[in-house]
């Protein structure tokens, strides 16, 4: 199989070999996508530098296995600046996307809110707004969906000044349902559903939430982008 300049983004590089690179993309009309890259490792080619996350891309391949040979590229666009803290989120959410999405399931929604994140996080003062609304897109995605706007066993709607468990395989419970899962108020529920999340506060519930049910897709695989963000939160506050 042979594709032509498909829109593409890299969400993870890793030297091969003498001069090649592994690439993990993903891309719109064919999801995620592993391709070799070869020879693109050697200072002397151009695809090394352009070949970078947030960079929008027009990319060619052939092969039809999990592992494809990139065959052409260039820009789409200017690559997005993601500064500090941002630019962790990014590599966050690529790593995210590496882990969860299967190879070769064409995605083309989430390709779109992918190229939004990175707008907003390229704009935004603080990342976890639009990181929430990315995570909850992506678990759409991937078919668990979270249910935010009724109670799992009336099917009443969620009030605002009510607190609730969310139970991952259930739904959202009041408190005096349930004494398991994550705490979250009905305001916080409401808000991850409307994509309005502008509170501190409830900023934290609803991380909370959605990296419980991220966490269970995750099957105890540890993030290293976490970690580097733990490790560099501590060296910050030394």
């Amino acid at each position: 199989m042979r594709v032509l300049l498909e829109s593409a983004f890299v969400l993870h590089r890793r030297p091969y070999r003498d001069s090649s690179l592994l690439l993990e993309v993903l891309t719109r009309e064919h999801g995620r996508l592993g391709l070799v890259a070869r020879g693109a490792g050697s200072s002397r080619s151009r695809l090394k530098s352009m070949l970078q996350p947030f960079t929008p891309l027009l990319l060619s391949w052939t092969g039809d296995s999990d592992l494809a040979t990139l065959s052409g590229g260039e820009e789409a666009g200017l690559p997005l600046t993601l500064l500090h803290s941002r630019a962790l989120a990014g590599l966050y959410v690529n790593e995210l996307l590496v882990r969860l999405l299967p190879r070769r399931d064409p995605q083309p929604g989430l390709f779109a809110a992918y190229e939004i994140l990175l707008t907003d996080l390229a704009a935004a003062d603080d990342a976890e707004p639009p990181l929430r609304r990315f995570e909850k897109r992506l678990l759409e995605e991937l078919g668990y969906g979270l249910s935010l706007d009724r109670e799992a066993d009336s099917g009443a709607p969620i009030v605002a000044e009510t607190h609730y468990r969310y139970v991952l395989d259930r739904g959202p419970l009041t408190v005096d349902a349930t004494q398991t899962g994550v705490p979250i108020s009905g305001r916080g529920l409401l808000a991850l559903q409307d994509g309005v999340l502008n509170d501190p506060d409830i900023l934290k519930e609803v991380k909370r939430l959605t990296r419980a049910a991220l966490a269970e897709q995750l099957q105890g695989r540890a993030l290293k982008t976490r970690q580097l963000y733990r490790t560099k939160r501590k060296a910050s506050l030394a």
